[in-house]
C-alpha cells in the first residue's frame, strides 16, 4: 500500500514538472520594437515587447538588428503624412544593419553569421526582423552597422534622383533645396562625380560653413535665392530637387533652361512641430504651380 501511494506521487510530481515544461515552451520568445500607436507626436510612439518573428520564410533571412537609421521619411510616416500610410499599431523603421541569424529555403547569397544591412517596408526598428534577401546587401569589409544605416536609403534615392530620373550630364547646372540633409549630401557627392557640374544648394545659414565644401554656390533657403541664382546663371538651370514643395515649385520651375527637370520628391513644407499641419498642407497645395500638358509642351519643360 505504502509502495502504491509513493508511486501516486512520482507520478503526480512527474505530471507537475510535464505541465511547467509544456507551459514553459508554449510562451512565445518576445523581442523589443519600437511602435508607431497611431498618427500624431512623438507620445504615438513606444518601445514595446512584440512576438519573435519565426523562421524566415522562403527567401528571407532574419536578421539580428544592431543599428537602425531614421530618415525623414519615418517623421512622415509618424505623422501620417505619406501616400498609403500603415496600419496602426505597427513597428517603425526602413532600414537596418546587423548580422544574419537564420536563412529561408532559396537564399543562397547569405549565411547564417553574415554582416548585412537591409531596406524593410517598416519594421526595422526591432532587435530581430525578417527581410527579402533581394533587399539585403552584404556590409564591405570595415564598415561598421552604424555607418551602413547612414549611408543606405541616403544614397539609394540621391542616386535615383541624379542619375534615373535627373539624367544628370556633364556641364549642366543643378539647384538643390535642403542641401543640408541627408540625401542632400549625398546629392552634392554623386554630382562630384560628373564633370563640371555648376551645384548650387539653398540651405539654412549656420549650415553653410560645414557644407560649403560640396557646394558651387551656397544661398540661405530664407533669402531670395532665385534672383541670386539668375545673376550666376543668366540661362537657368538644368535640373532642379526639391524635397520642399509649397512656394519653392513655382520659384524653382521658373529657374530652368528649355528642356530642364524639375523633380519633386518631397513636401517637408507641410510638417509643422510634431503633427502635421492641415494649414501647412493647404498652403503647400495652393502654392504649387498647376500646369497643363499643352504648358509644359510649350515651355519645353518637364
Amino acid at each position: 500500500m505504502g509502495d502504491t501511494k509513493t508511486d501516486d506521487s512520482k507520478a503526480s510530481e512527474n505530471n507537475v514538472n510535464q505541465n511547467t515544461e509544456d507551459g514553459s515552451a508554449a510562451t512565445p520568445k518576445e523581442i523589443r520594437a519600437i511602435v508607431l500607436t497611431g498618427f500624431g507626436g512623438l507620445k504615438a510612439v513606444k518601445v514595446m515587447k512584440k512576438p519573435e518573428p519565426s523562421a524566415p520564410a522562403e527567401g528571407e533571412v532574419l536578421i539580428r538588428v544592431k543599428a537602425c537609421g531614421l530618415n525623414f521619411l519615418d517623421l512622415m510616416a509618424r505623422q501620417g503624412a505619406i501616400d498609403n500610410p500603415p496600419k496602426t499599431p505597427c513597428v517603425m523603421g526602413f532600414e537596418c544593419a546587423g548580422n544574419i541569424e537564420a536563412v529561408g529555403e532559396g537564399v543562397t547569397d547569405f549565411k547564417v553569421g553574415d554582416s548585412v544591412v537591409a531596406l524593410t517596408e517598416y519594421k526595422a526598428w526591432a532587435e530581430l526582423v525578417c527581410v527579402p534577401a533581394k533587399y539585403v546587401y552584404s556590409l564591405p569589409s570595415g564598415m561598421e552597422p552604424k555607418e551602413a544605416v547612414s549611408m543606405l536609403m541616403n544614397y539609394v534615392v540621391a542616386y535615383c534622383l541624379v542619375f534615373d530620373i535627373g539624367n544628370l550630364q556633364k556641364g549642366q547646372k543643378v539647384l538643390l533645396h535642403s542641401a543640408g540633409g541627408s540625401v542632400g549630401l549625398a546629392v552634392a557627392s554623386l554630382c562630384k562625380t560628373v564633370p563640371d557640374v555648376t551645384l548650387i544648394g539653398t540651405a539654412s545659414k549656420h549650415k553653410h560653413e560645414t557644407i560649403a565644401e560640396y557646394f558651387t554656390h551656397l544661398f540661405d533657403h530664407s533669402q531670395d535665392y532665385v534672383q541670386e541664382t539668375k545673376k550666376l546663371l543668366p540661362e537657368g538651370v538644368d535640373l532642379v530637387l526639391d524635397c520642399v514643395c509649397g512656394e519653392d515649385v513655382n520659384k524653382g520651375y521658373s529657374l530652368l533652361k528649355p528642356l530642364g527637370r524639375y523633380v519633386l520628391y518631397g513636401t517637408s513644407s507641410i510638417v509643422s512641430g510634431e503633427t502635421k499641419s492641415f494649414f501647412s498642407f493647404a498652403k503647400s497645395w495652393w502654392q504649387v504651380i498647376k500646369l497643363a500638358q499643352s504648358s509644359c509642351l510649350m515651355r519645353t519643360r518637364s
